[in-house]
Protein backbone atom coordinates (compact mmCIF):
# COMPACT_ATOMS: atom_id res chain seq x y z
CA UNK A 1 0.00 0.00 0.00
CA UNK A 2 1.29 3.60 -1.09
CA UNK A 3 0.55 6.16 1.68
CA UNK A 4 -0.36 9.72 1.87
CA UNK A 5 2.87 11.72 2.22
CA UNK A 6 2.36 15.75 4.15
CA UNK A 7 4.20 18.42 2.89
CA UNK A 8 2.24 22.17 3.28
CA UNK A 9 4.33 23.82 0.48
CA UNK A 10 3.48 20.96 -1.68
CA UNK A 11 0.38 21.00 -1.06
CA UNK A 12 -0.48 24.50 -1.37
CA UNK A 13 0.85 24.54 -5.06
CA UNK A 14 -1.18 21.67 -5.48
CA UNK A 15 -4.42 23.24 -4.21
CA UNK A 16 -3.65 26.46 -6.55
CA UNK A 17 -2.74 24.50 -9.92
CA UNK A 18 -6.24 22.37 -9.40
CA UNK A 19 -8.54 25.33 -8.83
CA UNK A 20 -6.59 26.55 -11.79
CA UNK A 21 -7.27 24.03 -14.29
CA UNK A 22 -10.62 23.10 -13.15
CA UNK A 23 -11.45 27.25 -13.62
CA UNK A 24 -9.67 26.70 -16.88
CA UNK A 25 -11.94 24.08 -18.38
CA UNK A 26 -15.32 24.33 -16.41
CA UNK A 27 -17.62 27.26 -17.60
CA UNK A 28 -18.97 26.87 -13.91
CA UNK A 29 -18.82 23.89 -11.27
CA UNK A 30 -22.23 23.73 -9.18
CA UNK A 31 -22.81 22.18 -5.95
CA UNK A 32 -25.56 21.87 -3.41
CA UNK A 33 -24.92 24.22 -0.49
CA UNK A 34 -25.89 21.74 2.47
CA UNK A 35 -25.21 21.37 5.42
CA UNK A 36 -22.32 19.63 7.41
CA UNK A 37 -21.02 18.89 10.96
CA UNK A 38 -17.70 20.17 11.71
CA UNK A 39 -17.38 18.40 14.20
CA UNK A 40 -17.95 14.70 12.36
CA UNK A 41 -15.23 13.36 9.24
CA UNK A 42 -16.65 12.86 5.78
CA UNK A 43 -17.07 9.71 4.29
CA UNK A 44 -17.51 10.93 0.37
CA UNK A 45 -19.06 8.64 -2.07
CA UNK A 46 -19.43 8.91 -5.54
CA UNK A 47 -19.99 7.85 -9.70
CA UNK A 48 -16.49 7.48 -11.40
CA UNK A 49 -16.44 8.77 -14.90
CA UNK A 50 -13.40 11.03 -15.82
CA UNK A 51 -10.06 11.96 -14.80
CA UNK A 52 -12.02 15.27 -13.28
CA UNK A 53 -14.19 13.36 -10.91
CA UNK A 54 -11.27 13.65 -7.43
CA UNK A 55 -10.37 17.03 -8.94
CA UNK A 56 -13.95 18.14 -9.21
CA UNK A 57 -14.79 16.88 -5.53
CA UNK A 58 -11.27 18.48 -4.45
CA UNK A 59 -12.28 21.75 -5.30
CA UNK A 60 -15.75 21.29 -3.54
CA UNK A 61 -14.46 20.11 -0.63
CA UNK A 62 -12.38 23.58 0.14
CA UNK A 63 -15.18 25.53 -1.04
CA UNK A 64 -17.64 23.80 1.09
CA UNK A 65 -16.63 20.76 3.54
CA UNK A 66 -13.52 22.51 4.50
CA UNK A 67 -11.93 18.87 5.41
CA UNK A 68 -8.03 17.43 5.10
CA UNK A 69 -9.00 15.62 1.62
CA UNK A 70 -7.88 12.02 0.96
CA UNK A 71 -8.54 9.73 -1.93
CA UNK A 72 -8.24 6.26 -2.53
CA UNK A 73 -6.66 5.63 -5.76
CA UNK A 74 -5.71 2.22 -7.68
CA UNK A 75 -2.47 1.27 -6.79
CA UNK A 76 -1.22 1.43 -10.39
CA UNK A 77 -2.26 5.48 -10.63
CA UNK A 78 -0.36 5.61 -7.40
CA UNK A 79 2.77 4.53 -8.98
CA UNK A 80 2.53 6.62 -12.11
CA UNK A 81 1.24 10.10 -10.53
CA UNK A 82 3.57 9.76 -6.88
CA UNK A 83 2.66 13.82 -6.37
CA UNK A 84 -0.99 12.70 -5.78
CA UNK A 85 -0.07 11.43 -2.80
CA UNK A 86 0.57 14.88 -1.30
CA UNK A 87 -3.00 15.68 -2.21
CA UNK A 88 -4.00 13.13 0.06
CA UNK A 89 -3.99 9.97 -1.98
CA UNK A 90 -3.47 6.82 -1.15
CA UNK A 91 -3.65 3.65 -2.72
CA UNK A 92 -5.17 0.32 -3.30
CA UNK A 93 -4.86 -2.76 -5.10
CA UNK A 94 -7.64 -5.01 -5.46
CA UNK A 95 -5.92 -8.00 -6.46
CA UNK A 96 -3.52 -8.18 -3.27
CA UNK A 97 -3.51 -8.70 0.30
CA UNK A 98 -3.32 -5.06 0.72
CA UNK A 99 -6.64 -4.74 -0.17
CA UNK A 100 -7.82 -4.64 3.63
CA UNK A 101 -5.17 -3.15 4.61
CA UNK A 102 -5.65 -0.14 2.09
CA UNK A 103 -9.76 -0.27 3.25
CA UNK A 104 -8.86 -0.42 7.06
CA UNK A 105 -6.49 2.65 6.54
CA UNK A 106 -9.87 4.57 5.18
CA UNK A 107 -11.69 3.60 8.24
CA UNK A 108 -8.87 4.71 10.74
CA UNK A 109 -8.70 8.23 8.65
CA UNK A 110 -12.89 8.74 10.07
CA UNK A 111 -11.29 8.62 13.47
CA UNK A 112 -10.51 11.62 12.54
CA UNK A 113 -12.96 14.48 12.85
CA UNK A 114 -10.97 17.26 10.55
CA UNK A 115 -10.80 14.15 7.13
CA UNK A 116 -12.56 13.79 4.51
CA UNK A 117 -12.01 10.41 2.71
CA UNK A 118 -13.61 10.07 -1.11
CA UNK A 119 -14.46 6.88 -2.53
CA UNK A 120 -15.22 5.83 -6.00
CA UNK A 121 -17.36 2.18 -5.09
CA UNK A 122 -17.55 1.58 -9.08
CA UNK A 123 -13.78 1.03 -8.86
CA UNK A 124 -13.45 1.47 -12.26
CA UNK A 125 -14.65 4.71 -15.22
CA UNK A 126 -17.81 4.06 -16.64
CA UNK A 127 -20.17 6.92 -19.00
CA UNK A 128 -21.17 9.61 -17.34
CA UNK A 129 -24.70 8.59 -18.22
CA UNK A 130 -24.81 5.23 -17.35
CA UNK A 131 -27.88 3.80 -15.80
CA UNK A 132 -26.46 1.14 -13.55
CA UNK A 133 -24.17 2.11 -10.91
CA UNK A 134 -22.21 -1.24 -9.24
CA UNK A 135 -20.56 -0.72 -6.19
CA UNK A 136 -17.53 -3.12 -5.22
CA UNK A 137 -17.86 -4.46 -1.69
CA UNK A 138 -14.80 -1.99 -0.44
CA UNK A 139 -17.34 1.33 0.90
CA UNK A 140 -19.72 -1.25 2.88
CA UNK A 141 -16.57 -2.68 4.84
CA UNK A 142 -15.25 0.87 5.50
CA UNK A 143 -18.82 2.08 6.72
CA UNK A 144 -18.86 -1.11 9.31
CA UNK A 145 -15.70 -0.49 10.25
CA UNK A 146 -15.44 3.70 10.77
CA UNK A 147 -16.09 5.69 13.92
CA UNK A 148 -19.84 6.40 14.92
CA UNK A 149 -19.03 10.33 14.36
CA UNK A 150 -18.28 10.26 10.50
CA UNK A 151 -20.94 11.54 8.20
CA UNK A 152 -21.66 9.49 5.24
CA UNK A 153 -22.35 12.23 1.67
CA UNK A 154 -23.18 10.92 -1.72
CA UNK A 155 -22.23 12.95 -4.70
CA UNK A 156 -23.30 12.65 -8.01
CA UNK A 157 -21.64 14.54 -10.39
CA UNK A 158 -22.78 15.26 -14.47
CA UNK A 159 -21.03 17.35 -17.26
CA UNK A 160 -23.20 19.10 -20.18
CA UNK A 161 -22.06 21.67 -22.29
CA UNK A 162 -25.16 23.24 -22.87
CA UNK A 163 -24.92 26.72 -24.83
CA UNK A 164 -21.29 26.83 -23.66
CA UNK A 165 -18.06 26.32 -25.32
CA UNK A 166 -16.89 24.85 -21.74
CA UNK A 167 -19.16 22.76 -20.15
CA UNK A 168 -20.71 22.62 -16.71
CA UNK A 169 -19.88 20.56 -13.95
CA UNK A 170 -22.95 20.24 -11.65
CA UNK A 171 -22.27 17.68 -8.14
CA UNK A 172 -25.56 17.03 -6.30
CA UNK A 173 -24.77 15.94 -3.28
CA UNK A 174 -26.59 14.35 -0.21
CA UNK A 175 -25.96 13.63 3.59
CA UNK A 176 -27.16 9.97 4.48
CA UNK A 177 -29.02 9.37 7.71
CA UNK A 178 -29.31 6.37 7.37
CA UNK A 179 -26.83 3.75 9.31
CA UNK A 180 -26.06 1.07 7.03
CA UNK A 181 -23.19 -0.32 9.47
CA UNK A 182 -25.87 -3.07 10.44
CA UNK A 183 -27.56 -3.55 7.11
CA UNK A 184 -26.67 -5.35 3.77
CA UNK A 185 -23.96 -4.02 1.19
CA UNK A 186 -27.19 -4.41 -1.04
CA UNK A 187 -29.08 -1.48 0.97
CA UNK A 188 -26.17 1.03 0.28
CA UNK A 189 -25.87 0.57 -3.33
CA UNK A 190 -29.55 0.42 -3.59
CA UNK A 191 -29.91 3.49 -1.82
CA UNK A 192 -26.68 5.19 -4.11
CA UNK A 193 -28.72 3.82 -7.19
CA UNK A 194 -32.40 5.52 -5.83
CA UNK A 195 -30.13 8.90 -5.42
CA UNK A 196 -28.46 8.92 -8.78
CA UNK A 197 -31.32 8.21 -10.81
CA UNK A 198 -32.94 11.45 -9.29
CA UNK A 199 -30.17 13.56 -9.62
CA UNK A 200 -29.73 12.20 -13.57
CA UNK A 201 -33.24 12.92 -13.93
CA UNK A 202 -32.86 16.55 -12.43
CA UNK A 203 -29.58 16.68 -15.12
CA UNK A 204 -31.73 15.44 -17.96
CA UNK A 205 -34.67 18.07 -16.89
CA UNK A 206 -32.25 21.30 -16.55
CA UNK A 207 -33.52 24.12 -19.53
CA UNK A 208 -31.11 26.75 -20.28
Amino acid sequence: MIYPKQNGIIFWFFSSYVRRIVGKQFHELVFDPIPTDENRSILLVANHFSFWDALILFCVNERLFKKKFHVMILEETAKKEPFLRYAGAFSVSKNSRDLLLSLDYAAGLLNEPGNLVLMFPQGKLYSNFVNHIDFEKGVHRIIKQGNSNSQLMFAATFIQYFKHKKPTATVYLKKETVDYAHQPAADLQNAYQQYYNGCKQQQTEIEI
